[in-house]
């Protein structure tokens, strides 16, 4: 089990197991893709960044308003460490 906030994710569904965001465009590239409804989920309330306890391993959430994980990708520990302030404050429209 996951805990992010007051979240507790029991399995984190990933679409692609291999599919791992590895820089900071792709990055966000997914961010503005959950901005525009690109991904075809519905109430989506926010994005954040969160650690697998289990293994470690990092990933880009995206929840609803009542905590539900809607979507997630996998990410390197680079964007972990780079990428907090893109996922905060969100994509520069282009």
């Amino acid at each position: 089990m996951i805990k992010v906030g007051e979240a507790e994710i029991k399995r984190i569904p990933m679409n692609n197991e291999l599919d791992v965001i590895d820089n900071l465009e792709d990055l966000e590239g997914f961010l503005l893709s959950v901005e525009s409804g690109g991904l075809g989920l519905d109430g989506v309330a926010g994005v954040g960044m969160a650690t697998n306890n289990s293994d470690g391993r990092h990933f880009v959430a995206v929840f609803d308003a009542n905590n539900k994980l809607l979507h997630a990708r996998w990410i390197t520990q680079e964007i972990f460490d780079t990428g907090k302030d893109l996922v905060r404050n969100g994509p520069t429209k282009h």
